[in-house]
């Protein structure tokens, strides 16, 4: 089933190219209530700001719900140097090598937008002679901002101060070999498959056995973004994430993974054999892979005590938390397996 489009592909890209590091995801959320308005869902925010879908299906006793999150990465404005450069602190689990010389934008209190490039302190050769071998780290990686500053109170007179948030360019690409390469693909790439699903629900006038229940997550990198507003209906969790290419991995750019164990434990095994027996049944292309440095918010509602079947599956992301990509033909068994997916009967 042909699923993604050239119209998906751009949804991703709009997505990515929305600021929206953990703790500061108000546009990007109202970005995807305005994209499902004309489909007549209901909605609600939660108090963490994050989104809540909900379809009626045949069975109103027992729920479904299917999370992917619209957070991502990014940094806080930790201390203003008195050279008019700023230190940094991360938001989420990613390493400094990975953002070294990305343009940023630093976003004050009041709203007003500042263009930056993150570098090490120690950058130019002509004058540091052990600048490849320093260490990427807090004291060294700095944001150089690109305004007339020369001291902190330069700096401060812009409005910028400790607490900013900094986004990082996402620089999305589509590429004519069927590739999107970009920053925050995890997991905004799923969210646009969730969006899409939604789509297809609707136009469809699709019967989903059922009631079904879609969070738009907004504090998954650090942690805790899908560990609430589950209803007390809800009897299946499904979270649709990246999938993690590496050595040693099975999960590649061109099939849907589907997770059977991360740092948190095995998720559970009936529901992992009926998404395999799903993707079997539908020609979907599919590996069964273990994540070993990874948490997903089905994992989250799990540990905060939720008693829930669980499962995970995404499209595979290359080079995760750092220069992201993946193939149109990921998306597709992805998009595909939930298409079937929320049509199936409970796991037993």
């Amino acid at each position: 089933m042909k699923s993604i489009t050239s119209e998906t592909m751009q949804l991703i890209k709009e997505l990515v190219e929305i600021p929206s590091p953990s703790g500061h995801t108000t546009e990007v959320i109202s970005f995807v209530e305005n994209y499902l308005k004309d489909f007549h869902v209901e909605m609600k925010r939660n108090h963490k700001g994050g989104l809540l879908v909900t379809i009626p299906g045949e069975n109103k006793n027992q729920h479904r719900m299917l999370t992917a999150h619209v957070d991502t990465l990014g940094a806080i404005v930790k201390e203003i140097k008195s050279t008019g450069r700023l230190m940094i602190d991360l938001i989420g689990g990613f390493t400094y090598n990975s953002i070294e010389g990305e343009y940023c934008q630093i976003e004050t209190i009041n709203g007003e937008v500042y263009s930056g490039t993150i570098l090490m302190h120690q950058t130019s050769v002509h004058v540091y002679k052990d600048a490849g071998k320093l260490e990427r780290n807090q004291k060294n990686i700095e944001v150089r901002i690109d305004e007339k500053v020369h001291n902190a109170d330069d700096v401060r007179k812009l409005g910028i101060e400790v607490g900013d948030f900094i986004s990082f360019n996402p620089r999305a690409e589509i590429t004519k070999s069927g590739f999107i390469k970009s920053r925050h693909l995890d997991d905004k790439a799923s969210v646009a498959l969730l969006l899409n699903l939604i789509k297809k629900i609707t136009i469809e006038e699709m019967n989903l056995p059922y009631t079904t229940h879609f969070l738009i997550s907004n504090n998954e990198e650090i942690g805790y973004g899908g560990n609430s507003n589950i209803p007390s209906e809800t009897v299946e969790y499904l979270a649709v994430d990246m999938g993690a290419i590496g050595d040693g991995q099975r999960t590649d750019e061109f099939t849907v993974s589907i997770c059977a164990k991360d740092s948190s434990g095995p998720y559970h095994y009936g529901l992992r054999k009926k998404l395999i027996e799903l993707a079997k049944q539908n020609n979907i292309a599919y590996k069964v892979d273990i994540y070993p440095y990874y948490g997903s918010d089905a994992s989250a509602a799990i540990r905060s005590g939720h008693d829930l079947v669980h499962g995970l599956i995404g499209p595979g992301i290359d080079a995760s938390h750092a220069f992201e990509r993946t193939h149109y033909t990921s998306l597709e068994h992805t998009a595909n397996l939930l298409y079937y997916y929320v049509q199936s009967e409970m796991t037993t």
